[in-house]
């Protein structure tokens, strides 16, 4: 009994780790991670682009018409290595759960199980997820969602492949050539016990 606690402890411990090697993504539709954006530019519509907010040391720009899918989002640094490609987010044309289903057939007799679940727990936006490590140390990560119910998000099928040590080289970067910023002193509300209700009525939705 001893000796299969041990074994299934191990085995938790090696399915809660990146997969170390074998197939590890890097490239999807012709999108390749770590790529230069500039490789690329004539697949994206460059008057899309835009930086993200709150992360400015991001720009994100749409790709053109690709059959087989709907829309695309390609994820670049400005900071680090500028015009390096962090992240791949696609949208298959077919908004379906019978296509999900194959897709997800089809990326797991590649890849293996999904590490994690990041989806719902009622399966209303369904989200695997796979975690990697590449042979130059690389950390990236593959997710596959579905949503047919969630109005906050985007219906359909898609796919996101990120360098999540990229994009935080890319974060490091820009906060280091940052100036700090002003301490600006918030508008204090008076105590809650002598709150009127001219106090208040900023506060309340109207």
């Amino acid at each position: 009994m001893k000796y299969v606690t041990v074994f299934m402890a191990l085995l938790a411990a090696i399915s809660a780790n990146p997969i170390l090697a074998g197939e590890i993504p890097h490239e999807i539709a012709g999108f390749t991670i770590g790529q230069n954006v500039a490789k690329v530019s004539d697949r994206l519509q460059m008057d899309t682009l835009l930086p993200l907010r709150y992360q400015e040391y991001l720009q994100e720009v749409e790709i053109k018409p690709l059959a087989g899918f709907k829309s695309g989002l390609i994820t670049y640094g400005n900071c680090a290595q500028p015009g390096r490609i962090v992240r791949i987010k696609l949208k298959y044309a077919d908004p379906g759960r019978p296509f999900y289903d194959a897709l997800l057939a089809q990326v797991e007799r590649r890849f293996g199980k999904a590490a994690s679940y990041e989806g719902d727990p009622f399966h209303i936006v369904i989200d695997w997820k796979w975690s990697f490590i590449d042979a130059d140390g690389n950390r990236l990560s593959l997710h596959l969602s579905h949503n047919s119910r969630d109005t906050e998000e985007k219906f359909g099928n898609a796919v996101k492949l990120t360098l999540i040590n990229g994009i935080a080289e890319e974060r490091q970067c820009f906060l280091a050539k940052k100036p700090p910023p002003r301490q600006q002193e918030a508008a204090r509300l008076p105590p809650l016990k002598s709150m009127t209700a001219e106090d208040w009525k900023p506060l309340i939705p109207q």
